[in-house]
């Protein structure tokens, strides 16, 4: 034990706090060891333990024991330390020299005894030192292949050629050569440690299919299928190719799948944009022919009443002038009936016993035939048509090509109306005390509650609407609001002079003109009675045209390009754009109705 300590330094049984050789020296689960005072010294007052070497930390303090085992080392190694000579510290001194030419031999009792009693001074990663031993025939200075040894262990000292002489080798076989291997506790940051016995995994169990460590082996895995993690893991790299070809190979086939998905998105974009303008242009077409249709019928009608009435009139004033000539003759008749002129009587009598020239009226009557089949025949054929139309697309959908609209599409007259674009402006002195508006004028919704508003003449204080401040007088004026989701709103115009106060009856003998949104889904027209409208494409913005001349007033669904409804009615004095949000009902209907540029469609 002398020579073994000999090659001992002082830095492998030095405390890293206190700098001096351990004193009842513990151990913490990293593997580091201190005296037991100073890393209890060093933990006291901190909420969380830390190792001061390799800063692992420890979510409970640790409990721990006195290492005794390395205890005795260290006392050994005090004694040793005491007894030797001077110069160089323990490992100095005139006898560790050593000539340059000596290469002496490692024993292999002096090995075995440094593995059994100083396991810590081993390298703490699983390295090999091997050291081969060959016949004194073919070399007789056998060297030291310990190249992965650290320079501060107690074997990297004979390696430098320090320390005293060593003993004269065991006599070995010629031509012989042994290998020794030893593994110490891996502590290296790149190779998993065994829990239990706190050294490197460098044994692969095939049969568990499971890294352990050589003791696990021993103790656990006797009869195994076990090989080193080395030569698994050549055996391992050669089926990597392959199965990195195999994922490439998965991987190519999801992008190849992720772009058909995209293609198929396109398509369907392209398709929905086709089948939309199909189906906007079908519809509009129909719809335009019923409109024609129906102003056509309401023209034929109303020429077929005043037709009837001038017929009626004339045969009226025709039998009134008989009536009047046989009223005559009968008067004249009962005043010869008291004549006592006897010769006047027969003289007159004949003449006036004869009837008077008069027409008959048995077989005449006034008319009843309105002129309306050839209207109606016609919107028979066009409906035959739009049948047949409309059983094409459902059998082979819509072209891939539009067809340039026809002039009866509701395109081209959106955008002529949309030529005569005003900026209109809310007047919030017309507002009623809900309302909340934008600075700009151009946004307006209803709040929870009313606001402290001087109740002028034209501020209106039941209705929760508001007017706008551009008076129309003349000429065609055109608007667009944005109504977004709201669920009740009501846009139009109203004479400048309607009663805007307590309840108003909204029909356009009172001076309103507009159209009503109530429960998100319900359109009608404030005509008396109400007029209903069904629209299948629920607007988010609406255009209203004014051509104050022809006394019109027109709605539009901007998104979709599509006429709406007409008013037709007589202005006699100016009128006003009409705005309201109707109330907000909790909350489901708080959304603004906001009055946007227009942008021309092409």
């Amino acid at each position: 034990m002398s020579l073994c300590g000999s090659f001992l330094s002082d830095e492998q049984f030095q405390c890293s706090i206190c700098l001096d050789v351990f004193n009842n020296p513990s151990s913490t689960p990293c593997g580091h060891s201190f005296c037991m005072a100073c890393i209890s010294r060093y933990w006291d007052g901190c909420k969380v333990c830390q190792c001061p070497l390799c800063k692992k930390t420890f979510p409970k303090r640790p409990d721990l024991q006195i290492n005794r085992t390395l205890r005795e080392i260290t006392e050994q190694f005090r004694c040793m330390r005491g007894g030797g000579g001077g110069g160089g510290g323990v490992m100095g001194g005139a006898g560790m020299e050593r000539k340059r030419g000596d290469r002496g031999n490692i024993p292999d009792y002096l090995f075995d005894e440094l593995k059994k009693k100083f396991p810590g001074a081993l390298p703490k990663s699983p390295e090999t030192l091997t050291y081969e031993t060959q016949s004194l025939e073919n070399d007789p200075s056998p060297q030291l292949l310990a190249s992965s040894v650290p320079n501060d262990s107690p074997i990297s000292a004979l390696k430098r050629g320090s320390g005293p002489p060593l003993p004269p080798p065991q006599p070995c076989q010629p031509s012989s050569r042994r290998r020794f291997t030893m593994s110490g506790a891996a502590s290296s940051q790149s190779l998993a440690v065994c829990e239990i016995h706190h050294r490197g995994l460098m044994v692969y169990c095939r049969t568990d299919r499971v890294c352990i460590c050589p003791d696990c082996e021993a103790e656990q895995h006797q009869g195994h299928d076990t090989v080193s993690v080395e030569d698994e893991w050549t055996e391992t790299r050669s089926q990597l190719s392959v199965s990195v070809q195999e994922i490439q190979e998965m991987i190519k086939e999801r992008i190849r799948k992720i772009e058909e998905i995209r293609r198929s998105v396109s398509e369907l974009e392209v398709a929905v944009e086709r089948e939309t303008a199909g189906s906007v242009s079908l519809f509009s077409t129909l719809v335009l022919a019923i409109e024609r249709s129906q102003a056509e019928l309401m023209e034929v009608m109303e020429m077929s009443r005043r037709a009837a009435e001038h017929q009626a009139d004339a045969m009226i004033r025709q039998l009134e002038l008989e009536v009047q000539e046989l009223r005559r003759r009968e008067s004249a008749l009962a005043k010869l009936a008291q004549s006592d002129d006897h010769n006047h009587c027969v003289k007159t009598f004949n003449g006036l016993s004869s009837p008077p020239p008069t027409k008959d009226w048995s077989g005449v009557s006034v008319t009843s035939d309105l002129g309306t089949g050839t209207v109606y025949r016609s919107l028979v054929t066009l409906v035959e048509k739009f049948q047949v139309e409309l059983r094409n697309v459902a059998e082979k959908g819509f072209p891939a090509v539009v067809l340039e609209p026809s002039p009866v599409r509701t395109q081209p007259r959106m955008k002529r109306v949309q030529e005569y674009a005003v900026d209109v402006t809310l007047d919030c002195s017309t507002a009623h005390p809900r309302l909340i508006l934008t600075d700009d004028m151009k946004s307006v919704r209803c709040g929870d509650r009313h606001q402290p508003l001087p109740d002028n003449p034209e501020r209106f204080d039941r209705v929760v609407c508001i007017l706008g401040s551009e008076a129309i007088s003349s000429g065609r004026h055109y608007w667009e609001v944005e109504v977004g989701g709201k669920t009740d709103w009501d846009l139009g115009v109203a004479r400048q002079s309607i009663n805007r106060k307590g309840k108003i009856d909204v029909t356009p003998v009172n001076g309103y003109w507009f159209l009503s949104l109530r429960n998100k889904n319900k359109y009608a027209f404030r005509t008396e009675p109400s007029t209903d409208v069904c629209l299948t494409l629920r607007p988010h913005k609406i255009g209203v045209f004014v051509d104050f001349e022809k006394g019109q007033v027109s709605f539009y669904n901007v998104d979709a390009k599509i006429h709406i409804y007409t008013f037709s009615d007589h202005f006699t004095e100016c009128i006003l754009p009409f705005f309201s949000p109707c109330t907000n009902k909790s909350g489901k209907n708080d959304g603004p109705l906001v009055i946007t540029p227009v942008n021309a469609t092409e």
